[in-house]
Parts: C-alpha cells; sequence; structure tokens
C-alpha cells in the first residue's frame, strides 16, 4: 500500500471533515447572535411544531450530555442542549425543528429512520471493537483480524449510508415547517435557518466519507497482502 493512496483515503476525508466542523461551527455562531422575531425560545418552538403536528407523548428535555442535540425514538424523547433549548436565536429554532423533524418520521414510521434504528446495536458493538481489531491487525499482521476490521467498517459505513436520508429528510422537514407556522419570518430568519441546516448536513457527509475512505483502505491492504 502507498503512501498517496493513504493520504488519498484517509486524508482527505480528514480533511471534510474538519472543514465541516469549523463550517457548523462558525454558522452557528453567526446565527446565535440574531434573535427570531417571534421571540420563542428553542423549547417553545419545539413543543408548537410537535402540537401541531399532532405528536403529544414526545418530552423535550434539557441536556448536556455529550450526545447533544437528538431525538431518541425508544423513549420518545427530545433532547436540546442548553444553548438550544433557552435560545431564541435563528440557530437556536433551526436546530429544535430539525430535531421536531426526527419526531415527526418516527410517527409517521419513515423507513430509513426505523433501518437505522435497527442498526444501532450493530454499529455500537462494530465501534467499540474496531479500535482493538485493527491495532491487532496492523501490529501482529493477522489477516483475519483485518478481515474482522472490514466487516465492522462495512457495518458503519451502511449505518452511516442511511443516516443521510434520515438527517437531509429531517432538515427538509425543518425548513418547511418553520415558514408555514411562521416562526420565522423575515427573509434572514428563512436564510439563516437554511444556512444553519445545511452546514450541519456537511458533518454527516464528510462522517460517511471517512467511514468509506477507512473501508477501502482495509480492502487494499488485505487485497494487497494476498
Amino acid at each position: 500500500m502507498n503512501m498517496s493512496a493513504y493520504l488519498f483515503l484517509i486524508g482527505i476525508p480528514l480533511i471534510l471533515g474538519l472543514w465541516a466542523q469549523f463550517r457548523v461551527s462558525s454558522t452557528l455562531k453567526r446565527y446565535e447572535k440574531i434573535t427570531i422575531s417571534s421571540r420563542l425560545t428553542g423549547a417553545e418552538a419545539a413543543q408548537q411544531i410537535l402540537s401541531a403536528s399532532g405528536i403529544h407523548d414526545v418530552k423535550i428535555m434539557e441536556t448536556d450530555s455529550m450526545m447533544g442535540d437528538h431525538y431518541n425514538p425508544t423513549d420518545k424523547t427530545l433532547h436540546l442542549s442548553s444553548a438550544i433549548f433557552s435560545g431564541n436565536s435563528i440557530a437556536a429554532v433551526g436546530v429544535a425543528a430539525h430535531e421536531c423533524g426526527h419526531a415527526l418520521q418516527d410517527k409517521e414510521s419513515y423507513a430509513p429512520l426505523k433501518l437505522r434504528l435497527g442498526l444501532v446495536p450493530a454499529t455500537q458493538f462494530s465501534s467499540q471493537i474496531l479500535p482493538f481489531v485493527i491495532l491487532g491487525g496492523f501490529l501482529f499482521h493477522m489477516a483475519h483480524l483485518i478481515t474482522l476490521g472490514i466487516a465492522c467498517y462495512a457495518v458503519l459505513m451502511l449505518f452511516q449510508l442511511i443516516t443521510l436520508p434520515v438527517e437531509f429528510d429531517a432538515s427538509s422537514r425543518a425548513k418547511v415547517i418553520l415558514k408555514k407556522m411562521g416562526i420565522v419570518q423575515s427573509p434572514l430568519e428563512i436564510t439563516g435557518v437554511h444556512d444553519v441546516l445545511n452546514a450541519a448536513a456537511w458533518t454527516y457527509v464528510a462522517a460517511f466519507v471517512a467511514v468509506l475512505g477507512n473501508l477501502i483502505y482495509l480492502l487494499l491492504v488485505r487485497r494487497s497482502e494476498r
């Protein structure tokens, strides 16, 4: 395996990931400073969206968890970080609405969301054993461990691939419903929500590209050792 292949498959996804993180961070900072005209907080906007959508069994919770803002379909809870929960900025309502998009997907039994949920146990297991598998495979040149690593990355790649339509659909729902309900009104607010959610989408694209790059790299390593 030559160095150029390694740099292409591992280095480029790393650069893309860093760029995506920088973009979402800078976009959030920009729109966290702009208060929406409706003055709703993220939690209030989320409650209005859920109620208007006929969803009354989802609990909105403020969290400081490392998982941050997310919707948990298992126990019907919508978790918002403190800045999103209490903030009344363009960024806050945009992120809150995005998480509500997942609750809407759950209500409609959106197939990709159900499929992603079903893959969670295998994904968690693969993530936990992968560092040991890869380290052992390269240190001791054990081909079967490299093969196991490929299988783990295949699971992670499938999870990230399914994540893309789930996240893009949730953002699309958020953009439509915020405008339809009048939670965001001015052109600046509408543009801001689009910017925030589009920037966040790149982090999911970067995650998929990174896993794909690692998978291809391991496939090439196994091929070169035959």
